[in-house]
């Protein structure tokens, strides 16, 4: 019996059925083939940001202005933390005792331990002068933040034994009055680390790897290279300085260097604030290639296995300066500490440490005068961005834990923070308790938007919970509707708080949209939970800050300086 016309359009209506199931589900199911998970969570990101966005109860705060004047700017001292916040890892107690400022690379622990141990030692024989004894106290202090104590007159110890020579160059420069009393204390060289595949492929393609070349292959865009903030590092600066003089042997700071760091630079992924924030990108994939001192990659099992050490720049021998006017007994001790480090069995735990590997090196860079490398610092803060301008939005924690002096701080550092962030920068507010506050949209931080800023920080006031994640995801909505106004707008958002969250959305309800966006978010703890902000930092490989009320100031400052 043959169907009816009706069945015959029923099986039709039925097979079409069919085959437009089968061809969606085909679709569907392929359409993501090939796509990473991050390509299709940014696909999905900004319909999850705006659900996320209509669940978060905002106010939007009127904006005073609030004129700046000078007893907003701290003096040098007043932004250095006490030294108390860096504790004595060797304390001597003889009749003529000698405080010595070190590297942290050799007055920690381990292996990275060496000056503390010979210094133990030291002590224990307890040597004399003039029938005095005679002892070492030592001080773990960066390199950079030992300058600055030093500069400003707030603590002055009675020696000081940076990573290389520049730190001694720029004291004398600022007027501070140093003696060298040991060139090479323990030998260490700076370096740059790439992987062994991206070493292979920079021996093709550009013939070796050294600083011309590394140059030359990050400003064309094979190579994705990251440094330390030059402001505090030793590598950092040696950096910043012969990428300068790879472009000008002649001037680091001539319009010829000027121009080729600025072309280099446009294609810096990442200036870090400290060294576990570079490590991070690396090891994620963000960055091709990183600087470190040869002592702390031979050390590092990992680092030494899938990375090539290239040296570069000036050498980082520790040199052992004296500092200001000494008196002969002291002098005369501290010249015995600098004998007893020369002596064969302390240069041999030197190399038992990792120190003295690289002896045959011998620096290409010529002798740099302290006001130049000064000059160089500041040209760097004025061109790190290369014309490519930030847009930053600061988050605020006003929530009841932070009453009292944490609320305080942190209103001190953030005006005092105003003269270290570049005026071609866009800055907002935002604030949080148990709900959120757009205390300042963003805009160019011209005088008047400063003057904005500093009004909205004054009048923060803490109470109540704390909605840390949801104030997150406001100061990304506004980061994000800056750069679709300004394409060159880099988007940054700088988090303030303890660390504690106890309502509105969690971390994991937000991680993938912050990750898809790639906005890093900084983070500053205030006597905080430090393991819950690294948690936020580290999905776009922003560096974490732990901080107490003494000491946010001076690390702030920092911060700017690397990054704003």
């Amino acid at each position: 019996m043959k169907p009816s016309n009706g069945k015959k359009i029923a099986i039709f209506v039925g097979i079409a059925v069919v085959v437009f199931l089968g061809v969606f589900l085909g679709i569907t199911m392929t359409q993501d083939i090939g796509k990473t998970e991050e390509q299709i969570t940014t696909e999905k990101a900004e319909q999850t940001l705006n659900n996320l966005l209509g669940s978060i109860k905002t106010e939007t705060v009127s904006a005073r202005k609030s004129a700046i004047s000078d007893s907003d700017v701290l003096s040098d001292d007043q932004e250095l933390p006490d030294i108390k916040s860096y504790p004595l890892s060797v304390n001597g107690t003889g009749d003529i005792n000698i405080e010595i400022f070190s590297s942290p690379e050799k007055a920690g622990t381990g292996t990275d331990g060496w000056l503390n141990e010979i210094a133990q030692r030291f002590n224990g024989e307890i040597k004399t002068v003039n029938g005095k004894s005679v002892s070492v106290s030592v001080r773990s202090v960066s390199s950079g933040l030992a300058m600055d104590y030093i500069k400003s007159g707030k603590y002055v110890p009675d020696a000081f034994t940076p990573s290389n020579e520049f730190w001694g160059s720029m004291l004398n420069a600022g007027g501070v009055k140093t003696s060298l009393i040991e060139k090479k204390l323990c030998g260490n060289v700076a370096g740059i680390l790439l992987s062994k595949e991206k070493h292979s492929d920079m021996v093709s393609k550009y013939g070796s790897v050294n600083m011309k070349t590394v140059s030359e292959a990050t400003q064309s865009g094979d190579l994705l290279m990251g440094y330390t903030n030059p402001f505090v590092s030793s590598t950092g600066l040696n950096f910043l300085v012969n990428t300068l003089y790879t472009y000008d042997s002649d001037d680091i700071l001539s319009e010829t260097a000027a121009n080729g760091f600025k072309t280099f630079q446009k294609n810096v992924p990442l200036v870090s604030y400290n060294t576990l924030q570079m490590r991070n990108a690396a090891e994620s994939g963000s960055l091709d290639a990183m600087v470190m001192e040869y002592q702390s990659y031979v050390n590092d099992p990992t680092l030494k296995n899938n990375y090539v050490f290239t040296p570069f720049g000036a050498r980082h021998d520790n040199p052992l300066y004296a500092v200001g006017e000494l008196s002969k007994e002291k002098t005369e001790a501290l010249k015995l500490f600098a004998q007893y480090c020369m002596s064969a069995e302390s240069q041999s735990y030197a190399e038992a440490c990792g120190f003295n590997q690289n002896n045959k090196y011998i620096s290409e860079l010529p002798d740099i005068s302290g006001d130049k490398l000064i000059s160089a610092q500041r040209f760097y803060k004025e061109n790190k961005n290369s014309g490519r301008p930030i847009a930053a939005v600061f988050v605020a924690d006003i929530s009841g834990s932070m009453i009292g002096e944490p609320i305080n701080a942190l209103k001190t550092s953030l005006i005092n923070s105003i003269q270290y962030i570049t005026k071609s920068n866009y800055v907002g507010l935002v604030s949080y308790s148990n709900k959120v506050n757009i205390n300042l949209p963003v805009a160019k931080f011209d005088l008047n938007q400063q003057a904005y800023f500093k009004g909205a920080v004054e009048d923060l006031a803490a109470s109540g919970s704390t909605a840390t994640y949801d104030a997150v995801i406001v100061a990304l909505d506004m980061v994000l509707k800056a750069k679709e106004a300004d394409p060159q707008l880099k988007p940054m958002i700088f988090l303030l708080s303890d660390g504690e969250q106890n309502v509105g959305h969690s971390l994991n309800e937000i991680e993938a949209v912050l990750r898809a966006y790639e906005v890093p978010v900084y983070t500053i703890g205030y006597n905080a939970n430090i393991d819950a902000l690294k948690m936020i930092s580290q999905i776009n490989e922003a560096a974490t800050i732990n901080a107490d009320s003494d000491d946010i100031v001076y690390k702030l400052k920092n911060l700017f300086n690397s990054e704003m």
